[in-house]
């Protein structure tokens, strides 16, 4: 029969649980403080490790570390929020607009086709619908009112959520910009804390494989998504189509998903030549740059996607929806990045610590 426990290893346990407790209860503390503000340091973290190399490279030629820093912000306000800022917001427009218009009853909607009650199984439902909401909206919308008024208020709190996202998407550019004034810094800090959790031997190849995986997300998946759908959308802005920031939104989110972008710029080409006014010149040059802009993957994905670590295109696909869903626009560059890197690590960890098959740039020791 044991011998009970003696006194002192009671109170050596006794202790051990109150720090224990102690310890959690600081860290849930602090994460209910920083909570409001993860989404928004993660991207600026992001930005940071994906534009770090550029800034060293700008430093080395102007001189000054911050003055790098503040060039490359000021540039990624200029040429990427800004555009973002303006086709984003004009969701929130024409939101906005539409359910004003149907609640001031100036709605018009056109007849449906004759074809479309021919469709199986869903095709006659639609068509009653359709059709009462062209002869008679005003006792459709009385009809289905407690769903209208319901679906009018999840519209506007999208419309004021977006607005959140974009001041952090503005915020996250200026905190980047800090962060690169110490890189050097912070790059010593994440070692420090990769070899504390990994160990001295494979602290930096977890810091290697995490600084590749986010380059290669940042720029062979996001950067070229990014970069159509802002091609979509100027060119939907110049050519007069309604709606820009839907287009613009529907094509980020084709790209980071792999589909071809042609998905989104199609309505847009239908639009100029069944509504549009621009005439028969203008309507091809517009339709041309809208092809060329929803195919330009084809060119960039060599260009940037080879650079790197990439991880399979469904772990980025529910990334960037499961991120989303829970942070907004945000949220979805955020969750593609983040789920590819634990997907890197965890490979890792499966084939036993043996080393990844990263592709070596210059640049990606920072």
């Amino acid at each position: 029969m044991q011998n009970p426990a003696s006194p002192e290893k009671l109170d050596g346990l006794f202790d051990l649980f109150i720090k224990f407790g102690l310890f959690v209860v600081l860290a849930v503390f602090c994460y209910g403080i920083f909570a409001p503000f993860l989404t928004l340091m993660l991207w600026a973290l992001v930005l940071a490790v994906t534009l770090y190399p550029l800034q060293r490279k700008l430093a080395h030629s102007l001189g000054r570390q911050w003055l790098a820093a503040t060039v490359l912000v000021l540039a990624g306000l200029l040429l990427v929020a800004a555009p973002t800022v303006a086709f984003t917001s004009s969701i929130g427009d024409s939101i906005t607009s539409l359910v004003m218009s149907v609640r001031n009853n100036t709605v018009h909607v056109p007849q449906p086709p004759e074809r479309l009650e021919a469709v199986p199984i869903i095709g006659k439902k639609i068509y009653i619908v359709w059709q009462r909401a062209s002869t008679d909206l005003p006792g459709l919308i009385q009809s289905q009112q407690p769903k209208i008024g319901n679906i009018s208020r999840h519209l506007l709190s999208l419309v004021a959520s977006m607005g959140g996202d974009l001041l952090k998407f503005i915020v996250s550019f200026i905190v980047a910009g800090v962060i690169m004034s110490f890189g050097e810094a912070g790059a010593r800090i994440s070692l420090e804390i990769a070899n504390r959790i990994a160990g001295p031997a494979r602290g930096e190849q977890v810091v290697r494989l995490c600084t590749a995986t986010i380059r290669a997300v940042a720029q062979g998946v996001i950067g070229v998504a990014f970069i159509q759908a802002l091609l979509v959308g100027v060119i939907c802005y110049l050519a007069g189509v309604p709606a820009v920031g839907t287009f613009f939104v529907v094509a980020l989110i084709l790209g980071i998903a792999q589909v071809p972008v042609i998905l989104a710029t199609a309505p847009a080409i239908a639009w100029l030549w069944l509504s549009g006014d621009g005439g028969t010149v203008g309507n091809v040059l517009f339709t041309i740059a809208l092809l060329v802009a929803g195919m330009s993957d084809n060119v960039l994905k060599p260009l940037l996607l080879g650079r790197g670590v990439d991880a399979p295109m469904p772990v980025i696909l529910l990334g960037a929806l499961g991120g989303m869903v829970g942070a907004g626009i945000l949220g979805m560059f955020v969750g593609a990045t983040a789920l590819a890197i634990g997907y890197q690590l965890f490979m890792a960890w499966v084939r036993n610590g043996a080393a990844p098959v990263v592709a070596q740039n210059p640049d990606d020791a920072g």
